[in-house]
């Protein structure tokens, strides 16, 4: 994602660690939202105060879409299908063009979980139980 642009709609918890984790791998982020935690100022990303636009999606090379209001989620989906942008539906997996496995990265250590979008909070539980392993194999 080196220097592509990606967008994410929404600015609560999700959309936040969706950001975080964008601009970890270098993408140059929007985000699109009339309210978001006050963490999200502080990100080296674009936020953009106000409601979801379809032609907010269009320039994007990934977008997603991090919001508690089904309307705007399908509304960002069907948006990136029309011009052929990979998108992330936070509540829809099957609207998305691609799922993110719950990661863990500790050195040049990565482990994934991912349940294929049916459980995500499974993926986050799991991901939870395999860094207090991690933690506690440190301190041994």
């Amino acid at each position: 994602m080196r220097g592509r642009k990606a967008l994410v709609i929404g600015g609560g918890k999700v959309a936040l660690r969706k950001v975080r984790g964008l601009l970890e791998a270098g993408a140059k982020v929007t985000v699109v939202s009339p309210e978001a935690e006050p963490e999200l100022a502080q990100l080296n990303a674009i936020w953009k105060k106000r409601r979801f636009r379809s032609s907010d999606v269009r320039g994007q090379a990934l977008v997603f879409a991090a919001t508690d209001n089904r309307q705007v989620n399908a509304s960002a989906a069907r948006a990136a299908a029309g011009l052929g942008v990979w998108a992330n539906i936070a509540d829809a997996p099957a609207e998305c063009g691609f799922l993110v496995p719950s990661r863990i990265q500790r050195g040049d250590l990565q482990v994934a979980v991912s349940t294929s979008g049916r459980s995500p909070k499974l993926a986050v539980s799991l991901r939870k139980q395999i860094e207090r392993i991690l933690e506690s194999s440190r301190q041994e």
